[in-house]
């Protein structure tokens, strides 16, 4: 079997990152792994290069940094350490509603969430069309689909640039996927100081199905992946309807 080539995550400390990290070492990659605390990814690194046999680099970065996301472009457009596989998964979301939130954080966000993927995408890419092969998984959100700010805002931009990436590149032998995760069992919530109160207990998905599912959908070449029928039911219902009933639903909400 030949080797599957590397891999970077971003954000593969804990929630769905640490699962992508997880399942493609399981699957034989070498990994890159970007993350701000050091800490966390020797301890990952170290454990994951010894139980799967593989090499694991650790690049500490925080994607909101300019000069720091750089080093990661550099890494990726690295000729002669190809990446094969980019997932982009590092993200954060804001509790409190746009104007309550200060202008320095919802750039911050932004910065993390579409600023990222995109200069990323563009360093990986570049390699991997003139290879002829490797792909991209980019971690969206079922809110990209619901008018709910500049979260979702930003996701939806990540759904747009994925479906046309994925079609400029499949002819040069590039894959390119958008993952719509609904709520997930990890950390993510619980740093907005969010709890699982906020949702019923059926639409929670566990992280470690949510990415083995993710990972079926890539090989088979899909665009979009979307766990489980509830959230698939609850997308093709969004894009049925109309934008501004989804706004007025979307105000009463809020009263």
């Amino acid at each position: 079997m030949s080797h599957p080539g590397t891999a970077l995550v971003t954000g593969p400390t804990a929630g769905i990152g640490l699962e992508f990290a997880r399942q493609l070492a399981a699957r034989g990659h070498d990994l890159v792994l970007v993350a701000r605390d050091r800490a966390r990814l020797d301890e990952l690194a170290e454990q994951l290069a010894k139980e799967h046999d593989i090499e694991v680099e650790v690049l500490v970065a925080d994607l909101v940094d300019a000069d720091e996301r750089r080093e990661v472009e550099s890494r990726l457009s690295d000729p002669d350490r190809p990446v094969e596989l980019l997932v982009n998964n590092a993200g954060f979301g804001l509790k409190h509603r746009f104007l309550d939130n200060p202008a320095d954080a919802e750039q911050a966000m932004h910065d993390v969430l579409v600023t990222a993927p995109l200069r990323l995408s563009h360093a990986a890419l570049k390699g991997m069309s003139e290879r002829g092969h490797g792909g991209v998984i980019n971690v969206s959100s079922v809110a990209s689909f619901l008018p709910r700010g500049t979260y979702a805002a930003s996701k939806t931009w990540l759904n747009s640039f994925s479906e046309w990436a994925a079609n400029e590149y499949r002819g040069q032998g590039v894959q390119v996927m958008v993952l719509c995760p609904g709520f997930v069992k990890t950390e993510f919530h619980e740093r907005m100081d969010v709890s699982r109160d906020s949702a019923p207990s059926f639409m929670w998905l566990e992280a470690d199905r949510l990415v083995r599912d993710a990972l079926k959908d890539y090989d088979k070449g899909k665009v979009y992946s979307i766990p489980s029928k509830r959230y698939k039911a609850i997308v093709t219902a969004a894009r049925l309807t109309p934008n501004r009933l989804l706004q007025r639903a979307q105000a009463l909400g809020r009263k």
